[in-house]
């Protein structure tokens, strides 16, 4: 039977430099060969701020260390994955001198380490010195490439692939600054076509809206509410065909049609027959999916439509589920001639929950559709006593995409 590893005597015997930080840079644990490499002691780091214990040195100019290092550590922390740096020059204080630094060049990597919820819990920096490595292997100062020794060829290209990898980082870190740029425009852009007015009426209404994986946080599935008189409202989600810049577009001229028509007709199935025409003179526009639901509040009646869209889910107080799926049509545009859309009605009671939703909640690669629905159907059952702000949250969570999916997510629950 193998004994059991002491792994805190593991952690101090590791040969490489560790330093154990929390999620707010201070310094929990360090290794010896972590103290050894800077000449410093356990009990002068831990429970310091790592840019306290090690700044910037004052005197270089042009020292980025901390920049470097605390976007390294800011990337691990958003992302929860491992981040490796390019060779770094970062000077440490001199112990016995203070206000003296010492020019040191190190090969960092930060990694996480995740708690059982998940999260990142802690972040682990494991550098190598390679100071010395690099002022032995400097590019001779004099003499032609044919005439250097092989040694002194080998020597100039470790070097000049050091240089490079400096020059690499600077430029990932142009292209990361300019992504983030980039996503803050498509994150306005989207929360600028979602918004809605009516919505702030309505406390008892949630709506989540989740990008697929690797996308720009634009995409072309929508959600939106319509206060409309005596005591009525509409809530719609929609899901144009794509992603990106592209199916945005097309979503935000769908989403204001729709709200349009159905502040002028007289239900959702002609709200839909309105948006399915107007679909036609918009490029990318056809095969787009769309459910609209009016509710009666007076007369506790939901009348909906559907042209393609999955069904969306009433859920009662006690936690039974049915689908609305008596007046699905057609994507819009699916048809060569108009037909008018049909229509159907459901009556609710006090205390239960409408959720409406896009494809991306609830399929899966290589997984009937029907499985899904049985999936969303299974996690609303046991949920029918969560406000509905906690429900979004739960129901993303259960069905695992509360992270992101493959496909773009929008969410409505309506507590009625």
């Amino acid at each position: 039977m193998r004994p059991e590893l002491d792994y805190r005597a593991l952690f101090a015997a590791t040969p490489s430099p560790y330093l154990v930080l929390g999620t707010d840079l201070v310094v929990v644990d360090v290794n010896d060969a972590y103290c050894r490499a800077t000449g410093r002691c356990r009990e002068e780091l831990v429970g310091q701020h790592l840019f306290v214990a090690f700044p910037d040195n004052p005197m270089d100019r042009m020292a980025d260390g901390v920049r470097n290092l605390r976007a390294s550590l800011e990337r691990v922390l958003e992302t929860g994955k491992p981040d490796t740096m390019g060779v770094q020059r970062y000077d440490i204080p001199v112990t016995a001198r203070p206000g003296t630094f010492e020019e040191r060049w190190w090969s960092p990597v930060n990694a996480p380490v995740l708690g059982p919820d998940g999260q990142v819990a802690f972040l682990i920096h494991r550098v190598e010195d390679v100071t010395d490595f690099l002022r032995t292997r400097g590019i001779p100062s004099s003499g032609r490439w044919a005439e250097r020794s092989h040694t002194e060829r080998a020597q100039s290209m470790e070097a000049e692939l050091y240089v490079r990898a400096r020059e690499l980082q600077r430029l990932n870190d142009e292209l990361r600054a300019a992504h983030a740029r980039e996503r803050q425009v498509a994150v306005t852009l989207q929360e600028a076509m979602l918004h809605s007015p009516d919505l702030a009426r309505h406390e008892d209404v949630a709506v989540r809206y989740l990008p697929a994986v690797g996308s720009l946080n634009v995409c072309g599935d929508w959600y939106d509410a319509v206060d409309l008189a005596d005591d009525r409202f509409s809530v719609a989600v929609g899901d144009v065909v794509g992603h990106g810049l592209e199916a945005a577009t097309v979503m935000g001229m769908l989403r204001s049609a729709l709200s349009a028509a159905s502040r002028a007709v007289s239900g959702p199935a002609q709200a839909l027959e309105v948006l399915g025409l107007y679909a036609r003179s918009v490029e990318g526009a056809l095969a787009t999916t769309a459910v609209t639901a009016l509710i009666d509040t007076r007369a506790k009646l939901i009348v909906y439509s559907s042209a393609g869209h999955p069904p969306p889910v009433l859920l009662s107080a006690q936690g039974s589920c049915r689908l609305l799926d008596q007046a699905t049509d057609p994507p819009l545009g699916a048809r060569p001639e108009h037909v008018p859309r049909p229509q159907a009605g459901a009556a609710y009671g006090t205390g239960d929950t409408l959720v409406l939703y896009t494809d991306g909640l609830v399929e899966r690669r290589d997984e009937d559709i029907d499985s899904g629905l049985d999936r969303l159907t299974e996690a609303l059952t046991t949920m029918c006593h969560l406000s509905p702000q906690r429900l979004a949250d739960a129901l993303l969570a259960r069905l695992g995409v509360a992270g992101g999916a493959r496909d773009d997510v929008a969410l409505v629950v309506v507590r009625l």
